[in-house]
């Protein structure tokens, strides 16, 4: 860890074009959004944690989810906000290493969830005889562990093998520290964190093939069957929206990662670089909650009570 002396903070470059009127707009509308996106999350979580009737190991990853959605908002968004109001833009590189932390393991978690929730809507769909006897409680929550344990581990592995090498930059051009940038700051000395970036990229292409696969082979059996259907149409569909919802974000962060020097205006690029941790985090629990007629209708009924009781 001496290696990494040379470099104590950075200065995050995205926002030295913009101007103090531009920041202060964008804090106006970044503010709300993080609420907004803390308040729909948190009604999910406390709608499966209070309502007995959904303690079912779909809810529960779908609550796990949310929590997860929190986690990696919480991350981005504070930082984000202060710098967009201070104009020295500087972050510490013990900030830059719990942020990059918080985001990737995010990340990594999403993919990982939704993959667990695909497998799930596959056993109940498509093996539904075995279903109770796989998905037991010691099961699911073994799975929920995972879906922690591996992102948190992975992270840590990640972070821990970039920073063995001597920081060569200190300039960061995106609005917050992710593992991808400290590896780019980082003086290659050999390949071995390649050889790791590789077998995560792999593993991530996996668990994409895999959950499109249990979609794929749920889709086939609803055609030979209207129950099946008609599960797939009140269960699956938000599944499936919320993965293709995460894919699309996460594509566009990978189109900022490689043509962000390009002529995209600033502001474009600053969008896509955090698309993937603002966007599904808000939409995710609003597709679930319309979509899920038991948390729609607990929902309704909470604000319907909230209403009356205000009205007395």
């Amino acid at each position: 860890m001496d290696n990494i002396s040379s470099f104590s903070s950075f200065s995050l470059t995205a926002l030295n074009d913009t101007s103090r009127s531009n920041r202060i707009t964008v804090f106006s509308l970044a503010l709300p959004g993080y609420l907004l996106t803390i308040f729909v999350n948190t009604v999910l979580i406390f709608i499966i944690v209070l309502e007995k009737v959904l303690h079912q190991p779909m809810y529960i990853f779908l609550c796990n989810l949310c929590i997860n959605d929190l986690f990696g908002v919480t991350g981005l968004y504070p930082p984000m906000l202060y710098y967009l109001l201070n104009d020295t833009n500087v972050i510490s590189l013990e900030e830059c290493v719990i942020q990059s932390f918080a985001i990737f393991s995010y990340a990594i978690g999403e993919f990982t969830n939704l993959c667990i929730m695909a497998f799930d809507r596959y056993l109940a769909i498509c093996r539904p005889l075995y279903y109770h006897t796989v998905m037991t409680t010691i099961t699911v929550w073994r799975l929920v562990t995972f879906v922690w344990m591996f992102p948190c581990c992975t992270a840590i592995l990640m972070i821990l093998m970039t920073l063995r090498f001597p920081i060569c930059m200190n300039q960061i051009d995106k609005l917050y520290c992710e593992t991808w940038v400290l590896e780019r700051l980082a003086c290659k000395v050999d390949t071995a964190q390649f050889v790791l970036s590789g077998i995560l990229t792999c593993a991530i292409n996996a668990l994409v093939c895999f959950v499109f696969l249990s979609y794929i082979k749920i889709l086939i059996a609803c055609k030979h069957s209207v129950q099946n259907h008609k599960k797939f149409m009140t269960t699956c569909l938000p599944h499936l929206i919320a993965f293709l919802n995460y894919v699309v974000w996460s594509l566009f962060n990978s189109f900022y990662e490689r043509f962000g020097t390009s002529s995209l205006s600033l502001g474009f690029k600053n969008f896509l670089s955090v698309s993937f941790v603002i966007i599904p985090p808000l939409v995710n629990p609003i597709i679930y909650g319309i979509v899920l007629t038991p948390i729609r209708t607990k929902a309704k009924n909470i604000f319907q009570s909230l209403r009356v009781s205000h009205t007395d």
